[in-house]
């Protein structure tokens, strides 16, 4: 007699891949992750062209952290169907936790800009993505920059203590009198103090730049050129939500509440924000 465990494997076998996908749900929902990842395997199995099986399992996957076997199944239902948003989508959030910031946001840029073609509302799941997305390689780029910045002047001082040495060496050789030594010492003393007084000033710039996010727009996740506020009481910038406006639909990216072009009103004082923090610093330009 066979046991519960065979039965339920019968019984799977004899389930379409529709069926398969709609029990993976069920378990899926229940947080029964390694379940619901037979049940879309079976599915993909008897039906290996339907997008929808592997963003279901890439989603599980997700869920389990494991991330390369995410971006497999991902990867496969954007060849399956290029415009599908959450394989774009899925694939861009395991590429992150995979630290492939730059194919992540590639990802993550293109399934923010199906949603809003297909007009599909993802609520704020993929502006926080890239925006996390953005971040973090923007601090990595900022690790980068520091540490070469602390190596350069590492550098420098090492060169001016090996020329001063050899200077001394040679004035020794000539049979220099103390005096003359005492000016070479001097002299290079004065470059490293050259040097050192250079890089101090660029102690700020060795901490971390970050633009904060109300800075920034809610649709291009970029510093804001010309912020302009909603009746809804959220700022925009002008050419984000123009756009979002003519292309996608009339109403609040956020709010979802009917929104028209004319009721876009010049934010001032966001704007005097954005042109201070950008005047006093000009590395914004970079993020």
């Amino acid at each position: 007699m066979k046991g519960s465990g065979g039965k339920q494997q019968v019984k799977m076998e004899m389930m379409t891949a529709n069926e398969l996908r709609e029990l993976g749900n069920k378990l899926f929902s229940v947080r029964k992750f390694d379940d619901a990842i037979q049940c879309y395997s079976k599915a993909i199995i008897k039906n290996p062209s339907v997008p929808l099986y592997f963003t279901n399992r890439a989603l599980t996957y997700i869920k389990l952290h494991q991330w390369e076997l995410a971006v497999q199944d991902c990867r496969r239902a954007i060849d399956l169907e290029a415009t599908n948003v959450k394989g774009q989508f899925f694939l861009g959030q395991a590429l992150l936790e995979l630290d492939s910031f730059d194919e992540s946001i590639m990802h993550l840029q293109r399934a923010s800009e199906l949603a809003k073609e297909q007009k599909l509302n993802y609520g704020d799941d993929i502006a926080v993505q890239l925006r996390i997305a953005r971040k973090k390689r923007w601090n990595l780029q900022e690790d980068k920059r520091v540490q070469q910045e602390v190596e350069l002047q590492s550098y420098l001082n090492q060169l001016i203590l090996a020329d001063c040495e050899n200077k001394l060496l040679e004035a020794e050789k000539n049979k220099a009198s103390v005096s003359e030594l005492g000016e070479i010492h001097e002299k290079h003393e004065a470059f490293l103090a050259e040097v050192n007084q250079l890089f101090a000033k660029l102690d700020d710039r060795r901490r971390k730049r970050e633009v904060p996010d109300f800075l920034c727009g809610k649709i291009s996740f970029e510093i804001m050129n010309e912020p302009v506020i909603t009746p809804s009481g959220i700022t925009y910038d002008r050419k984000d939500i123009e756009e979002h406006l003519q292309r996608v639909g009339h109403f609040d990216p956020v709010t979802r509440t009917p929104l028209t072009q004319d009721q876009l009103i010049p934010n001032l004082a966001m704007k005097e924000v954005v042109d201070t923090f950008v005047g006093e610093n000009p590395w914004v330009q970079d993020f």
